[in-house]
């Protein structure tokens, strides 16, 4: 069973590690999910964001927020 892997710099997908492995996301069981690695980093990405700006503001006392 092949593994697949999302290249970072070059925007591709390669079938089994080929590059230096500070270059890639994965491993992926299929070529479809190693495309959508960025996506899906982007997303929680977001999501974490989102709940550090929440965490920051935690008792609703402005003085105390991190922002």
């Amino acid at each position: 069973m092949s593994e697949y892997w999302y290249n970072v710099v070059t925007k591709t997908v390669e079938e089994g590690p080929q590059s230096d492995w500070s270059k890639l996301l994965g491993p992926y069981a299929s070529r479809e999910d190693a495309e959508q690695a960025i996506a899906r980093v982007q997303a929680n990405n977001e999501r974490w964001d989102e709940r550090e700006a929440e965490d920051a503001n935690w008792d609703n006392n402005p003085s105390n927020d991190a922002d």
